[in-house]
């Protein structure tokens, strides 16, 4: 049975008496799955993942989705690599659900502490389901009869204003028009509902105005990051973070720049959002 140990009081919990470099029986797989679904984050320590052994534990879960805007692991196109030092400091700051410019974002992503600066560069993670029950009845009504525009180009338009940018990411924006997602969202598996919307890839709320869009997504994007909904993780060599990104938001703290960091991640396919 697993070892579990609660992180923060919304979400999260450190997975103890597990390796992550083994063999992984179903039934193990169904308790660190139910773990998942139950905790939404799950952390692990002392795990010096190959990636074949990263891309065999994210096989468990389901299909790889590729980012064709990060580099990879040579071998493994599913493998991406997060490497930023004095030369690349990192350009996401904000809270964001990934990938929900897709039509079907990810279900989760498993991301691995490679090279990790002796101090900064920790990872904050936010509950969707406890932010969704923190609003009032009357707004929690409200919202699910909502409608989000999701927009890679939003997003990226930092990436896309640089020099060369545009050609760089044109098969992207092609690849990637603005889609459509509920405000509110229920977990295919847990049943939980959670606010889906996040303040890095959502545009406009269709239904509203763009002056009430504009309001409502504010309010929203500053709830869902009260601190009694989230948690902050302190990254050591070898340590994993896999969240439930149907879920949760999280946000890299970028203090430790001009330091070296690299992360390894892989990102799972999901589904449709209802």
């Amino acid at each position: 049975m697993l070892k579990l140990k609660p992180y923060a009081g919304a979400l999260g919990a450190v997975v103890e008496n597990l390796d992550l470099t083994s063999t992984i029986s179903p039934s193990v797989f169904d308790e660190l799955n139910q773990a998942l679904l139950e905790y939404e984050v799950l952390f692990f320590r002392d795990q010096p993942l190959e990636p074949k052994d990263h891309a065999q534990l994210a096989s468990m879960f389901g299909e790889p989705q590729m980012h064709e805007a990060y580099p990879h692991v040579e071998g493994f196109p599913q493998l991406t690599i997060l490497e930023n030092d004095e030369a690349n400091p990192s350009k996401i700051e904000m809270w964001h659900t990934d990938m929900t410019f897709r039509a079907s974002p990810p279900l989760g992503s498993i991301l691995h502490g490679v090279i990790v600066p002796e101090k900064g560069g920790d990872t904050m993670f936010a509950s969707m389901s406890a932010a969704f029950e923190g609003l009032s009845p009357a707004m929690q009504d409200f919202v699910s009869g909502l409608t989000a525009i999701h927009d890679f180009s939003f997003g990226f338009q930092e990436s896309l204003n640089e020099p060369g940018g545009r050609d760089r990411l044109a098969q992207m924006v092609i690849d990637n028009p603005p889609v459509e997602h509920p405000v509110v969202r229920t977990h295919p598996l847990s049943g939980k509902k959670g606010l889906f919307v996040n303040s890095l890839f959502t545009l406009s709320i269709k239904e509203l105005s763009k002056k009430e869009s504009d309001s409502l997504l504010a309010l929203l994007f500053n709830h869902v990051v009260t601190p009694e909904y989230t948690c902050r993780f302190q990254w050591q060599p070898d340590s994993i973070a896999m969240w439930d990104n149907r879920i949760t938001q999280h946000k890299p703290v970028n203090d430790y720049w001009p330091a070296h960091r690299r992360m390894q991640r892989i990102t799972i396919d999901g589904d449709r959002p209802f």
